[in-house]
């Protein structure tokens, strides 16, 4: 369950847009013919739109008892959407809607079983369930392809948000309890425990996040924004279950909800049972939950926070952040909030626009402050503009350079083609189609529908460009006369700047243990006795087998059995080249993509991969300086990236493939522009930009230690299998800790080039049409064009100039899978891969404590178990779900107060335990132990299995968009028939057969095993030498 702080800027830079232009489609056409005024199972028709730029039709109604608002959002797409949304306005920071959101979904009137909402995702095959909480909204969505599985998981989603149970006990678990640390010993201390206790204490270990939070506060003082939705850790233990049932009561009610349905399914079938199931059991009230306008200031403020030092921090003297905010016009007013979020792409967006180059360019700090741009989440927008990594004393510097940028804009305006850029881009995001549609489209109206805004208008947004171009044409200081009204003469300005304090931790730790002895002081013997027996009344609910009989859920048999097989055609160009073609719906938008191969790159020029790729086409190409560049990839194309890869092979644990994978997208009309670019990119790549260079790279390690503390489960779980694999070593060094600190080292290096005249280096090994496969997914009217350009373009590439020492590898030829190898939907020659395979390779155990100074730990677990073709694999798939749903989050998230646990088996055989913002370490790892006894013992049915199963499948067959299809047999060089029997393998997993893995792999002694912590100083691992504490 997220909660969110903040929206990203707007959806069409944020979130890929979807569309199929092909009009008089089924679902369309069905929601054309509903007439206003026309009533439909206790609601009325109030509008009906045609939104052709995204081929869908809008139809909004209301419901007739209650005023319930209902948003139906027709479009031939079968990923369907649902989202209920309540405005919920806090004025404290003990987190009620936060700890609300969780509870609901513990248990209801009609499923009154513990916690339905987990216990569904293995009883559905939804392709996305959950639920958020953002400042002034809670929002609860869900998707699935599935008509019956929609309506069993309405039912489930009815009955949790408008009649739960609200136990004293789910609020205890779910929000914060006084607890022994052993709940079976009253002689231990008291503890605070809780989810989102623990689960908060870990969101503000991020810097980033407590600016953010402090930007908003402050900015917007008056009413509900001046506090934190997901709660304070010290202000969470003021919330009583009382309050918390209140709170409820008044917020979750028809009269103050938005729903909206997005997809295929007929309308009729989801409003009858919305009112059947909730909406017929209520009156209209009139809630009183209105956001009032924030006061407009008449003279700027100014206010300084502090948060914790940077553990990975290169210069502990340049750890400031100082930003700007200003406060913009009501977000319901569309075309304004349109053109504003316009006018802050062009400000801060890429190297073009006026405060990158004054700012990031100044060298005076380490990237733009957090939450840069428009945010339109709030009901009154607001736009901050700043940067972190800065000196103290440079503070001043930065507050001058923005006050100058904004004065440059009003002298100068902005170039005619940044602004094309910029609409090229929200006509190529329209095309774009993404298979997670319906939830962009419900995350991107929600916070203008819950100030009863038309989110109708939000989506018309062909007729905003329209609108926006002729402002331009009538009025050619449009941009500027903004400018200056919301930035330069706008006295509701807030300077933020947050320092480090190195006793940061160290004084939060010490407010907690006060609020936990003020809690304890009030207690009386009576109080203290009935702790300990609620402690105990709830580790005794939490082991009860649960009954979930009272749930829907879907069938194995519900499954498709075969997968619809993808066609594709391979021809070689120029002679030698693979081109994988795959010809798809792809609304007038072509995907280009390459793969070449780093077989014969030096070890020593490994750690440097990842930076070659992040700034390969950022730093100019041919005559291009990277400002042109920029301005170019913009214009023409949807983006070009590279990123490093390794690819395990499917049928053995020690081979794999490195390479690089080159990306991008464009309209069709621009195809010969886009592949003249990665021509140039290819042939004459610039490595000259040493001071550019420096930005780019201050920039990419600053994101990758802000990064830290939100997906240290992630880094745990590849530093866990460093050691068990040849490619681990690999992905460690790629995408691991190590290369989070290399990149800090890098930062703070006096002479850069050093690093910088190692590029060319890496282009000799990788930019060649040696080892080189392309692929295009294109519409068929396309291919031929294609087919032209990129024979263009692979005759275009030189050879390899680069020596192979093969040192102490040795190097696999491997042909995919083709027609010539018995597939019937691959036509053309083979595609031969180059793996790589370590014959000297053992894989052996290590321990490794990462010492971060967070108040939580993120752990994982990694052992080496089989590959995709063995069918022990789908087993250990199996099991992985199995041991996360029946035993791991009730050990680790349940009990423990961990904010989520599991355990996930790779493509590349490695089954990995993980736990995230945990407040336990080594108890932790136990539990992974006990996991395996539990799963050996075969203490679970075959109903566990069955759902197990369902879970598996739900992200098996996840739709794949257009751009997408044919990419797992160009990548990984899997065909359809391989998945059909991986398929097959999945469906015949049994009882014995996971017993019998449990063993084989997991056993104590069985698998080869490495263990990762991420968090503080830990007394128990600091006295085992066999940990290596980093």
């Amino acid at each position: 369950m997220g909660n969110v702080v903040s929206c990203e800027n707007c959806f069409w830079c944020s979130a890929s847009l979807g569309a199929r232009r092909r009009r008089g489609t089924a679902a369309c056409e069905r929601a054309l013919q509903h007439e206003v005024g026309e009533r439909i199972h206790g609601f009325t028709v109030s509008q009906v739109t045609d939104i052709p730029e995204l081929s869908l039709t809008a139809v909004k109604l209301s419901h007739d008892s209650t005023g319930a608002k209902y948003l139906h959002l027709a479009r031939e797409d079968t990923n369907n959407l649902f989202s209920v949304q309540f405005r919920t306005t806090p004025l404290d920071s003990t987190g009620v809607p936060h700890v609300l959101e969780h509870t609901v979904l513990c248990g209801s009137q009609k499923y009154p079983c513990r916690d339905p909402f987990f216990k569904m995702l293995n009883r559905s095959l939804s392709t996305f369930m959950n639920a958020f909480t953002a400042s002034d909204y809670t929002l609860y969505p869900f998707s699935t392809q599935n008509p019956k599985d929609f309506q069993n998981l309405l039912s489930v989603y009815l009955d949790a948000t408008f009649f739960p149970c609200l136990r004293e006990l789910d609020f205890w678990q779910e929000g914060w309890r006084l607890e022994h640390e052993n709940p079976r010993d009253p002689q231990t201390p008291l503890t605070f425990k809780g989810v989102v206790f623990n689960e908060m204490k870990g969101a503000f270990t991020d810097n980033e996040r407590i600016f953010s939070q402090h930007l908003q506060n402050r900015l917007l003082p008056d009413h509900t924004y001046s506090v934190i939705s997901g709660g304070h850790p010290l202000c969470i233990p003021d919330l009583t279950w009382e309050q918390l049932k209140q709170f409820h009561a008044t917020h979750y009610h028809p009269s103050n909800a938005r729903f909206f349905t997005y997809g295929n399914f007929p309308l009729e079938q989801h409003l009858r049972q919305i009112h059947e199931e909730a909406l017929s059991k209520f009156e209209k009230i009139k809630p009183n939950t209105s956001v009032p306008t924030q006061k407009p200031w008449d003279k700027p403020r100014e206010f300084q926070i502090t948060c914790g030092p940077d553990a990975l921090a290169a210069d502990s003297s340049k750890q400031t952040t100082v930003g700007v905010g200003f406060l913009l016009p009501d977000i319901t007013d569309t075309f304004e909030a349109f053109t504003l979020s316009l006018l802050s792409s062009l400000l801060i967006s890429g190297p073009n626009s006026p405060f990158y180059k004054a700012l990031i360019e100044s060298g005076l700090g380490t990237d733009f402050s957090p939450d840069v741009g428009y945010n339109g989440s709030t009901r009154e927008a607001y736009f901050s503009v700043g940067l972190q990594g800065v000196a103290e004393q440079d503070v001043q510097a930065v507050r001058d350079i923005i006050d100058r940028t904004i004065e440059e804009v009003l002298q100068k305006g902005f170039e005619d083609d940044q602004i094309e850029a910029l609409l090229h881009k929200i006509e190529i995001q329209m095309k774009h189609q993404s298979v997670s549609f319906g939830l962009t489209l419900t995350s991107y109206i929600a916070p203008c529908w819950n100030h009863d805004g038309d989110p109708v208008e939000l989506l018309k947004l062909g007729s905003q460009v329209a609108r926006f171009r002729q402002c331009l044409r009538e009025n050619p200081e449009f941009l500027q006369e903004k400018v200056k009204q919301y930035f330069k003469n706008n006295p509701h300005k807030l300077t933020l700047s947050m320092k480090p304090d190195d006793k940061y931790f160290e004084k939060q730790a010490q407010k907690e243990t006060e609020k936990l002895k003020q809690k304890i002081d009030c207690l009386s013997p009576k109080d203290k006795k009935q702790i300990y027996e609620k402690g105990l009344e709830l580790q005794t609910q939490q082991s009860k087998a649960q009954d979930t009989s009272c749930l829907p859920a879907l069938k194995v048999s519900d499954i498709e059995p075969t997968i619809p097989l993808t066609h594709l055609e391979v021809a070689l160009a120029a002679g030698e080249t693979p081109v994988q073609y795959c010809a798809q719906p792809t609304n007038g938008v072509v995907y280009f993509r390459a793969f070449c191969s780093l077989h014969t790159l030096p070890e020593e020029l490994r750690p440097y991969v990842p930076l070659f790729c992040s700034v390969l086409t950022k730093l100019g190409c041919g005559l291009l300086d990277y400002r042109q560049q920029a301005q170019q990839i913009e214009l023409k194309t949807g983006g070009m990236a590279a990123s490093p890869h390794v690819i395990p092979d499917g049928t053995h644990l020690d081979v794999y493939e490195q390479g690089v994978l080159f990306s991008s997208f464009c309209l069709d009309r621009n195809l010969p522009d886009m592949m003249q670019l990665w021509s140039e990119i290819f042939h004459s790549p610039c490595f000259e930009e040493e001071e550019y260079f420096r930005v780019l790279v201050t920039m990419s390690a600053q994101e990758l230690s802000n990064g830290v503390p939100d997906s240290g489960h992630l880094y745990a779980m590849v530093r866990a299998g460093r050691t068990l694999t040849p490619a681990g070593d690999l992905q460690e060094t790629f995408s691991g800790m190590d290369q989070v600190k290399l990149m800090k080292r890098m930062m703070g290096m006096s002479d850069i080039g050093q690093v910088l005249r190692k590029l060319p280096r890496i282009t000799k090994h990788v930019l060649n049409r040696d080892n080189m496969r392309c692929s295009v997914n294109a519409t068929p009217q396309q291919m031929s064009l294609a087919e032209k350009e990129v024979e263009k373009f692979v005759q275009n590439v030189g050879r390899s100039k680069a020596e192979w020492k093969p040192g102490h590898l040795s190097v696999v030829e491997k042909p995919a899978p083709s027609g010539s190898s018995g597939s019937t939907h691959i036509s053309g020659p083979r595609v031969l891969r180059k793996l790589i395979t370590d014959p000297t390779f053992k894989p052996h155990q290590t321990k490794t404590h990462f010492l971060l100074p967070f108040p939580v730990n993120h752990v994982g677990e990694c052992v080496r178990t089989a590959p995709y073709t063995d069918p022990d694999h789908a087993s250990l798939k199996v099991l992985a779900r199995l041991m996360t749903a029946k035993f791991l989050h009730t050990e680790i998230r349940e009990k423990g107060g961990a904010y989520g646990a599991g355990a996930r088996l790779g493509h590349d055989g490695m089954f990995t335990f993980y736990s995230y913002r945990d407040p336990h370490s080594t108890e932790t790892l136990q539990s992974f132990a006990k996991a395996v006894d539990w799963a050996k013992a075969g203490r679970f049915t075959q109903q566990d299995i069955d759902e197990a199963k369902l879970s598996v499948f739900a992200s098996v067959d996840a739709p794949v968009p257009p751009s997408d299809r044919g990419l797992d047999h160009f990548l990984y060089g899997l065909s359809d028939e391989l998945k059909q029997v991986h398929r097959e393998q999945l469906f015949a997993v049994s009882h014995d057969s996971l017993v019998a893995v449990s063993d084989k792999y997991l056993g104590v002694g069985r698998g080869t095993r490495g263990l990762a912590l991420l968090g503080p100083e830990n007394a128990k691992i600091a006295k085992d030498p066999s940990w290596i504490v980093r």
